[in-house]
């Protein structure tokens, strides 16, 4: 085996945990991702052990998706004394990073959230490191404009 799970194991569970949203149900994945690598010795390659690993937890948060049911509001919202800019700041960017492909999120959590490497990236997605360097400026792009189109309303 050519990466160390030990050190992947957080990664995989933000990665999780962004996708469906709750802590549990993330480390419920996050042990199901692991448990089928290490299942299936077969697919291990040196050089695509991280890549199989992304590719796992995504099926299983996309399965998790496909079977999760709307959850009613409770009745009363918990008081929390949260900083008002900080709550916009993070409604405006969840709004922003919805509008993305699902692709493109990834890139960018992968990126900016689990502090992938470029190449490792590049080779999830088997496109260049130019070309995802290109791909990663345009979102950012993308994402500003979106800041800065919220804060003048």
């Amino acid at each position: 085996m050519s990466i160390d799970l030990h050190s992947q194991y957080d990664k995989i569970y933000r990665y999780c945990y962004i996708r469906v949203q709750n802590r549990e149900k993330a480390e419920d994945l996050t042990q199901e991702t692991f448990l089928r690598f290490l299942e299936k010795p077969q697919y291990h390659n040196k050089n695509k052990d991280l890549q199989y690993l992304y590719t796992i937890a995504g099926n299983l948060c996309i399965d998790e998706y496909r079977k999760k049911t709307t959850d009613e509001l409770p009745e009363e919202l918990p008081d929390n004394s949260c900083n008002e800019e900080t709550i916009l700041n993070s409604a405006v960017l969840s709004t922003a990073l919805e509008k993305l492909s699902d692709e493109d999120r990834e890139i960018i959590l992968l990126r900016y959230v689990n502090e992938e490497p470029v190449g490792v990236i590049s080779r999830l997605y088997n496109i260049s490191r130019f070309a995802l360097n290109r791909r990663i400026k345009n979102i950012l792009e993308f994402l500003r404009n979106e800041f800065e189109r919220e804060d003048f309303k």
